[in-house]
């Protein structure tokens, strides 16, 4: 498919939503990883801490394994995304713990890392929405998961 910066609305009416959709979400995700690496840190390093914390997303605190953690994020897990070679960095690091029954447990200074890295959040949105009217980009996401569920989709 060629593209181009100026098409008409009849012409962008005629556009594949599945085309634009993949191509958004290419760009945002490697935009986002960029600025997330430039800070120091991987996506999934973020993710693993946010699962950990019961702070964030647990709802206990509670370890978990790698395949657990895996199944949790199975959603948005990209297939380059390595959550144990993620966890041996932050194992390193001290950000995580291993038990015996190799389960991955945040700790205090794990926790605080996840504040810091979520710190950043507010700049790269920022920055993805710049330009765009708060309206704009409501209708788009009343659009797209419109699409979704006329096309037998699940919302997250």
């Amino acid at each position: 498919m060629t593209t181009t910066e100026h098409l008409s609305d009849a012409e962008l009416a005629a556009q594949p939503a599945a085309y634009w959709t993949g191509i958004a979400h290419k760009a945002l995700l490697a935009f986002t990883r960029a600025r997330q690496g430039e800070h120091g840190f991987t996506q999934p390093q973020l993710w693993l801490l946010r699962h950990l914390s019961k702070h964030d997303i647990s709802p206990d605190g509670e370890g978990m394994t790698v395949p657990e953690l895996e199944r949790a994020m199975s959603s948005y897990l990209q297939p380059e995304d390595d959550l144990t070679a993620e966890s041996e960095v932050l194992l390193a690091r001290g950000w995580l713990t291993r038990d015996a029954e190799d389960r991955l447990w945040i700790t205090g200074e794990g926790d605080e890392a996840r504040v810091t890295m979520r710190g950043h959040a507010p700049a790269i949105l920022a920055r993805i929405h710049e330009g765009i009217d708060e309206a704009d980009y409501v209708t788009t996401l009343k659009v797209l998961r419109r699409m979704i569920r006329n096309t037998g989709g699940t919302l997250g």
